[in-house]
C-alpha cells in the first residue's frame, strides 16, 4: 500500500477537495492557487470542478480532460495541516 494513494475525493466550494488517502489520513486540500490554464482552464466552467473522480489504477484525483493533481503533494499538505493543528 502506498499511503498517499487517494481513495476518496469530494469537491468543496472554492476549488477545494476533501480527500481520504489509503492510510486513512483525511483532510481538505485547497487547489485555488493552481493556475487555471491548459487542462485546468476547464475548472472555470460551471460544474466542471465538481466532476472530479478518483482513478483507482493510479490513486490520483482527475477530471474528464485528463487533468490530475499529484497525490503525494496533496498528502503532504494534509499532513502539514494536521501537524500545525496540534
Amino acid at each position: 500500500m502506498i499511503p498517499w494513494e487517494v481513495k476518496a475525493a469530494k469537491p468543496l466550494p472554492g476549488y477545494r477537495l476533501e480527500v481520504t488517502f489509503a492510510d486513512g489520513v483525511h483532510g481538505v486540500v485547497d487547489l485555488s492557487d493552481v493556475p487555471h490554464k491548459g487542462v485546468f482552464a476547464l475548472w472555470d466552467e460551471p460544474g466542471y470542478f465538481e466532476q472530479v473522480r478518483v482513478d483507482a489504477e493510479t490513486g490520483t484525483v482527475c477530471w474528464p480532460s485528463g487533468a490530475d493533481v499529484a497525490p503525494d503533494a496533496m498528502y503532504e499538505e494534509v499532513k502539514r495541516q494536521r501537524a500545525s493543528a496540534v
